[in-house]
């Protein structure tokens, strides 16, 4: 027992953190988010500073810390036990240094640092209000779960809404291939890559990328004029467009050029009263001038339409367009 020290601690233990983000420093190399608040990681910090015998056994340890400046805090630490049956009593005092350093994401970002821009825009027209708000809400969905996988680098630097679009300005070209892709999946459209040789790190060449991402030209819900015909477009991809008639409900597909003018978007739909169903036909008030208009009783609808009913439709000049 006298040639044995039943415990030992450390006189004096380091935390480095970054104060921009919170992040802690591992191993002296690693960053990983944090989010702990500082008693919790005075404690622990304290504990790993306790180094028992290997036959110390029935340890208790009674724990206080007293914070003495912003940057350092004391823990003491009294610890009992026994070893090889004899009673153990003993005390540790433990200093901790809390180090701000600038992690390595921060340190990035602030630095202006990014190894490409995602282009979102729309081919032959400008995104719509609700396209810009979900292209953002994805990225920003996208930077969220890279950065809950432990994958610091992948971060959105700034977010740009321009004139005909938005650009997405990123840390890494992983986040930028994940956003593009995710775009692609849930709007449609094409994308084409133009690489920058920006420098050279270690013998390799250093590009930034741009990702020109371009949705549909005509998107779903859009209704168009086809040969004085209505029809809503399903999906885009190329010069082929995928409709429903609206007279008859069948689906077929079209060329871009066979398209004479978009009407609008059911997102855009209003209400019509019905105020008569005769037959083929339906009477619809105008909301706007109180007038009626008399437009074809379309058979497909799953809802069958009676006087007295609210349903959706689009304004063509002088006419309303029945929606499916």
């Amino acid at each position: 027992m006298k040639e044995t020290e039943p415990f030992t601690c450390d006189e004096r233990v380091i935390h480095t953190f970054c104060p921009s983000c919170g992040a802690v420093k591992s191993n002296g190399k690693v960053w990983s988010d944090s989010e702990r608040e500082r008693e919790e990681v005075d404690r622990e910090l304290a504990m790993k500073a306790v180094h028992l015998h290997p036959d110390f056994q029935d340890g208790s340890f009674d724990l206080r810390v007293r914070e003495i400046s912003v940057n350092r805090s004391l823990a003491v630490i009294g610890i009992t036990g026994t070893l090889y049956g004899y009673p153990v009593q003993g005390e540790c005092r433990v200093g901790i240094s809390w180090h701000k350093e600038q992690c390595d994401r921060c340190n990035r970002i602030s630095g202006s640092y990014y190894e490409g821009i995602v282009q979102i825009r729309a081919q032959g027209r400008h995104l719509t209000p609700y396209e810009q708000e979900a292209a953002v809400r994805l990225a920003t969905s996208i930077e969220d779960e890279q950065l809950e996988s432990g994958d610091r680098l992948s971060y959105i630097s700034q977010l740009e809404e321009t004139r005909d679009g938005v650009d997405v300005i990123v840390g890494s070209q992983h986040i930028g291939i994940l956003i593009v892709q995710a775009l692609i999946n849930q709007f449609g459209g094409r994308y084409t890559t133009h690489p920058k040789l920006v420098g050279e790190k270690a013998g390799r060449a250093l590009y930034r990328i741009t990702y020109l991402v371009r949705l549909p030209r005509y998107r779903h819900g859009d209704v168009i004029d086809v040969a004085g015909q209505y029809f809503q477009v399903q999906s885009s991809e190329g010069k082929r467009v995928q409709v429903t008639d609206l007279l008859n409900g069948k689906v077929r597909t079209i060329r871009e050029d066979e398209i004479n003018r978009e009407i609008g978007n059911t997102s855009t739909a209003i209400e019509a009263l019905v105020v008569y169903a005769d037959g083929g036909v339906i009477g619809l008030m105008d909301p706007d001038t109180c007038t009626t208009h008399e437009v074809p009783l379309v058979d497909w609808r799953r809802q069958r339409i009676e006087t007295g009913d609210q349903v959706r439709v689009l304004r063509d000049h002088d006419q309303l367009v029945l929606l499916g």
